[in-house]
């Protein structure tokens, strides 16, 4: 990683934020069908300062953060709760700007594709990506899409049980711009493959037989910080399409909307990544630390500082850097990352912790 990276820690993909129309039906089917069942936090409030995102209004919400004790990013389950959440007012198809899918790890592609067929979900074919590893597609009944992929990288070794978020499928119009924020913010400096023509695996898709240009992007060094373990490694697949004009996801809606409407990365160092991301052009849109003093954002039963990014796409990254998190809820013990180096992994028994704050169906 550069120079304009140091002092700044990046842990993982936190989570995936995926706008709902009901909170309670769609975990429940995360947690079913995707092991999504760690609660971290569970919190009503008003989203004020994402104003840019959201008209220029307030909106109340509700807002779930569940993990996999397999390990990868969590799942931030969003729904408004003041206003209609809006579909696309178009099919997104694969190119189109914006997070497409989401990748989900597996142990086992076809046991998994043969489990999910016993649970009659919406899935594709077997196929094989371009660097050799075994992945079919699953549609949840909200119409979001997942990529479940083949990984060696756990945390976790609940048997039968999927990983939670290893990356994201994202449409972009151009990919050596994408990468200024890929590579160079955020660490993906690995390229596994670049390949440019119609691809079968892709043809399960909306849109997925045009033809495309795909990069996919993983980091040379191992994740460092708190939560570095848990989240474990993770990749980005940049897709370019060359023979149709591509349409952005979010147009004309709202973050918070239905769909995939962020992707947050772990951070330690917040005001050093707020400087680097502004040299690189890409300054924090959004900044809970300038609207609350120099305080923690409190979100209910966590606490911490959170920051927005645009993609050159205008596809929003966010960056957290977690202050407080529970551990024995029941007892009111809580963790303060503040006091810690933020460079080294929490023991795996602390992370292991978190499984006291399973949902249980």
């Amino acid at each position: 990683m550069s120079d304009v990276m140091e002092g700044i820690v990046v842990s993982g993909i936190q989570q995936l934020g995926i706008g709902v129309e009901n909170v309670s039906e769609a975990w429940k089917w995360y947690r079913k069908h995707l092991g999504m069942d760690i609660k971290v936090f569970d919190d009503s409030a008003t989203a004020s300062l994402m104003l840019p995102y959201t008209g220029g209004l307030p909106r109340n919400r509700h807002a779930v953060l569940a993990l996999n004790m397999n390990g990868g990013g969590g799942f931030e389950i969003w729904q408004y709760t003041d206003r209609i959440p809006q579909p696309p007012s178009f099919t997104p198809a694969l190119g189109d700007l914006g997070i497409f899918a989401a990748k989900i790890k597996t142990r086992n592609a076809q046991q998994t594709h043969a489990q999910f067929l016993t649970e009659k979900l919406s899935v594709s074919d077997l196929s094989t990506d371009p660097a050799g590893r075994n992945f079919f597609f699953v549609t949840d009944p909200y119409g979001n899409v997942f990529q479940v992929i083949e990984s060696e990288n756990w945390f976790g070794n609940l048997k039968g049980k999927t990983g939670s978020v290893y990356g994201v499928v994202i449409g972009v119009t151009n990919i050596e711009n994408s990468r200024k924020v890929y590579s160079d913010i955020l660490g993906y400096d690995q390229v596994v493959f670049d390949e440019q023509g119609i691809f079968p695996d892709l043809a399960h898709l909306n849109g997925g037989e045009a033809v495309f240009r795909r990069v996919l992007l993983r980091h040379s060094e191992p994740r460092a910080g708190a939560f570095g373990r848990l989240l474990g490694d993770s990749e980005i697949e940049l897709v370019q399409v060359k023979n149709r004009t591509p349409r952005k996801i979010y147009e004309g809606r709202f973050w918070g909307d239905l769909g995939f409407i962020h992707l947050c990365y772990d951070i330690n160092g917040m005001e050093e990544l707020n400087a680097a991301c502004a040299k690189r052009g890409f300054p924090f849109t959004v900044d809970s630390f300038a609207n609350h003093d120099g305080n923690s954002f409190d979100m209910g039963e966590a606490a911490g500082h959170f920051s927005y990014i645009e993609d050159p796409d205008g596809t929003l990254i966010e960056f957290v850097e977690t202050h407080k998190l529970p551990i024995f809820k029941k007892l009111g013990i809580y963790l303060n990352l503040r006091k810690r180096n933020p460079s080294k992994h929490l023991p795996n028994w602390v992370l292991k912790s978190l499984r006291l704050s399973r949902v249980k169906d």
